[in-house]
């Protein structure tokens, strides 16, 4: 199974199927729109990820956090899918976790298959739901869950935007370093959910704004 922090690492990383590489978090779309456009003004790119922790990845983190707790007390998480669901209007980005979700569930059953014993191979279910039952099946704490979630999302918009404007990789590091914090307020923020009615619901209307546009795009570099 391997230490909690090992597989917290594992899970994060860029390089697994449902890493940052097919995804830039809504990067793409907004850059289309204008983000970044002024080199000087390239550190909005950081700016960006700090106002997902704030809204969007909040409502993940939680339903993360929940759908472990969920699967701890051998409860059904498809509660946890449908808060998640009624907290995210837009329907490009309910798809593109759902899709996630799908590769995420995937790996997890063939690298812990004890996973289906909660999720059927072929759930279409949102991403974070997976990743808290994953969370459960392999030991992270609740804590860990959302530390998973919020800088998966913050390395997967600055991991973008190596590939959507001209931006130093050490310059991109130190983006990522300044959101420790926003990470760390998302963990104790959502930590101490344990039940769906408990999924915060925080709106970003400008970057659902963006989903809809990308995914009705035809030419783009990520899937979302």
């Amino acid at each position: 199974m391997g230490s909690p922090e090992l597989v917290a690492l594992m899970l994060a990383d860029a390089r697994l199927p449902t890493g940052g590489h097919t995804q830039s978090a809504g990067l793409e779309p907004a850059v289309r729109a204008g983000l970044g456009a002024d080199g000087t003004r390239l550190a909005d790119v950081a700016s960006y990820a700090a106002d997902r922790l704030r809204t969007i990845v909040r409502v993940e983190a939680a339903t993360a956090v929940v759908a472990r707790q969920l699967t701890l007390d051998g409860e059904l998480v498809e509660q946890a899918e449908a808060a998640w669901a009624a907290r995210t209007p837009s329907q490009a980005l309910r798809a593109a976790s759902r899709r996630q979700g799908r590769a995420y569930l995937r790996l997890a059953c063939r690298v812990w298959p004890s996973t289906a014993e909660f999720l059927k191979a072929d759930a279409e279910i949102a991403r974070p739901v997976v990743v808290g039952v994953v969370a459960a099946v392999t030991g992270l704490s609740a804590e860990q869950t959302a530390r998973l979630i919020g800088y998966d999302d913050a390395q997967t918009v600055v991991a973008a935007s190596l590939k959507l404007l001209p931006v130093d990789p050490a310059e991109a590091a130190s983006w990522l370093l300044r959101l420790h914090p926003d990470i760390e307020e998302l963990v104790t923020a959502v930590s101490r959910t344990t039940t769906p009615a408990e999924v915060p619901a925080y709106g970003a209307p400008l970057v659902e704004v963006f989903a809809q546009a990308h995914a009705v795009e035809r030419m783009r570099l990520f899937h979302a």
